[in-house]
């Protein structure tokens, strides 16, 4: 659906444009990582110190490297990992395009197909064809049974059309809510990059302090765990874009050498498919964090 596509395009503007406001939190940053890198260092030496130790200077940049990080943040924390995850996005995503393409030209084959067997049998011929029905309806006369003969055309015909706006209309809906459900994961994936972008110097600042290094490392590990939901996604729209195409081909191929092949059960499969995927794509978050996952210190 491109109305579906705009909005996801809407969402990847919305994180660039909110990209600036990481620039807000980094006077709070700054500040709070500099009392930390006070006492983080100072506690290190009066230790060294009391000890009567040599003082080893290599921790102790510890703070200055996250300090630095802080004041260039949107530049080398987040460009550096968006330039790091983009490639997986951009890959998973052109796999994505190309199995898309290939569905919907399976698809419309099969389409084409059901309309063509349809018009061979000449029982179900006028339920396809308006121009059938009014060329049967012309055949007939005005005797008793060629009037009984009509009413059935005009009742079968009816019960196919109601049959056929209620089908497709389910399967719109379904549709609908299978596009939806790509779209809310999509939405709340740019919420949260957005909310650990923006408060991301916060976290760095809190990481100098003792007690909170793992903070640093949480934020890593939630980052790119989220960052992956697209991808994710993407794999999980392929799989199941390849599973209709070899629906698609099997149907294809039973529609062209058994003449008995039943579409309405195909649709039915179709359905309950999109049922199966609706409720596939909310497993997304929790199949990206075996991806990546944080391990304590």
């Amino acid at each position: 659906m491109g109305e579906f596509d705009n909005l996801h395009q809407i969402l990847l503007s919305l994180y660039d444009e909110m990209m600036p406001l990481c620039a807000d939190m980094t006077g709070v940053a700054k500040g709070l990582a500099g009392l930390g890198a006070l006492f983080y260092v100072a506690v290190r030496v009066w230790q060294s110190l009391a000890r009567a130790e040599a003082i080893d200077v290599y921790p102790l940049l510890r703070p200055f490297a996250l300090g630095l990080c802080i004041l260039f943040f949107p530049t080398i924390v987040l460009g550096t990992m968006n330039s790091v995850l983009s490639p997986i996005v951009q890959g998973v995503h052109g796999i994505l395009e190309e199995q898309t393409f290939d569905m919907n030209e399976y698809r419309e084959q099969k389409d084409k197909l059901e309309y063509e067997a349809m018009m061979r049998n000449p029982e179900t011929a006028y339920l396809a064809s308006d121009e059938e029905f009014d060329r049967q309806l012309d055949e007939l006369g005005w005797s008793p049974s060629d009037l009984v003969t009509m009413t059935g055309m005009y009742m079968d015909r009816a019960a196919y059309n109601i049959k056929k706006t209620v089908r497709d209309w389910f399967r719109e809906l379904l549709e609908l809510m299978f596009a939806a459900a790509a779209l809310i994961i999509d939405t709340l994936r740019t919420f949260f990059l957005v909310v650990l972008s923006i408060l991301g110097p916060v976290a760095f600042a809190f990481a100098v302090w003792d007690g909170f290094h793992s903070t640093l490392s949480a934020w890593f590990s939630r980052y790119i765990q989220i960052y992956l939901w697209l991808p994710v996604s993407d794999l999980f729209s392929t799989i199941l874009a390849k599973i209709q195409i070899l629906m698609l081909q099997n149907d294809i191929q039973a529609m062209q050498t058994d003449p008995n092949f039943s579409v309405e059960a195909s649709n039915g499969v179709y359905i309950v498919f999109l049922i199966i995927g609706i409720v596939g794509y909310f497993t997304i978050p929790t199949v990206a964090g075996w991806i990546i996952k944080q391990v304590a210190a």
